[in-house]
């Protein structure tokens, strides 16, 4: 990324090959994907911890090409995908299976160069290994959104079988895996979108999309549930469907944030939280765990990868500009 802005200016430009440390493992990428935080750098909405001159892409797969000295569970050949930070190991949040919190941590794509080139260097233990029966190009979903949908779905929101969900912007990247994520856990998910086309291929996926517009879906939510909410409702919107997805739930109700689209704040009535007695959580990322469990349900079925399309890693803008037209349902793949 050359300078940020909507759009921004990208270019493709020759670097040395990363260097590989003794705990290192150097892959060659196959597919990263283009997510949401990768378009909030490139905008320049999220710059917090973002390295100047970084190269972007948390959601990387690829066959391991080098190991360092020290690496002893991966080796040349291995095809791999990244987990979203480089994590410490050993401190108590590293212990107790939530790396992603690792408060020394550094964000693939983010702190640390990530996936939109031909060579990443990532500590060893940050990749996972994926059997070679496994799609390789798909495989660069499996922890971020697909990791990141589970333990939203699963560990935060809490959803159990019978229950009904609202998943917003569910066509998109996130969205789509998120209402995947909602029905594998049983649930009965109701995916909002403002797309005839997205609204049809997530009706095939089996479940009962609302075409948002004139109508708030607010209302169209408590047509569908004889007026008593949702139980859950996972936003991947933000701002934008806040009041809406909050207005949705039923009593005792949770509503999970998972993305911000527009970067601008929300409103927010205290009375509809209190008499609804609803909980309000918010959810990021996914850890080394959320990962092997995406490549297992992914394996068997019930969460399969859902690819929009794939780019030349000279077509990132063109990617970005389709993501952000609201163009693609699923993920668009960069591939180097």
């Amino acid at each position: 990324m050359e300078s940020p802005g909507d759009p921004p200016s990208l270019a493709v430009r020759e670097r040395d090959a990363p260097a590989v440390g003794p705990g290192d493992v150097l892959v060659r990428v196959a597919a990263a994907g283009l997510c949401g935080h990768d378009a909030a750098i490139m905008r320049g909405v999220l710059r917090r911890g973002v390295r100047p001159g970084v190269v972007l892409g948390h959601e990387v797969s690829g066959r391991v090409v080098e190991v360092g000295g020290e690496a002893a569970s991966i080796r040349v050949g291995d095809a791999v995908v990244s987990t979203l930070t480089v994590f410490c190991g050993s401190c108590d949040r590293c212990l107790s299976g939530n790396d992603y919190g690792c408060p020394y941590g550094r964000g693939v794509g983010h702190g640390i160069d990530g996936g939109f080139a031909e060579l990443v260097a990532l500590a060893e233990s940050s990749v996972v290994r994926v059997p070679d029966d496994f799609d390789l190009y798909h495989a660069c979903l499996l922890s971020c959104p697909i990791g990141v949908s589970i333990r939203a779905a699963r560990d935060v929101a809490r959803v159990r079988s019978g229950e009904t969900v609202v998943v917003t912007g569910a066509g998109g990247g996130l969205g789509a895996h998120a209402a995947l994520a909602a029905a594998a856990a049983g649930a009965r998910v109701l995916p909002v979108t403002t797309s005839d086309h997205k609204a049809a291929l997530l009706e095939r996926l089996g479940m009962e999309p609302i075409l948002a517009g004139e109508i708030p879906f607010s209302e169209m939510v408590m047509a569908l549930t004889e007026d008593l909410g949702a139980d859950a409702a996972l936003d991947t919107v933000g701002s934008a469907t806040f009041g809406q997805s909050l207005r949705s739930l039923a009593q005792g109700g949770r509503m999970t944030l998972m993305g911000e689209v527009l970067g601008e704040r929300a409103k927010i009535s205290p009375a509809e939280i209190m008499f609804r007695q609803a909980a309000i959580f918010g959810s990021t990322g996914a850890s080394k765990r959320h990962t092997a469990d995406a490549l297992e349900m992914a394996r068997s079925g019930s969460l399969p990868p859902v690819v929009a399309r794939r780019f030349a890693l000279e077509e990132a803008g063109e990617a970005y500009a389709l993501m952000r037209a609201g163009k693609l349902f699923g993920r668009a793949l960069l591939i180097p």
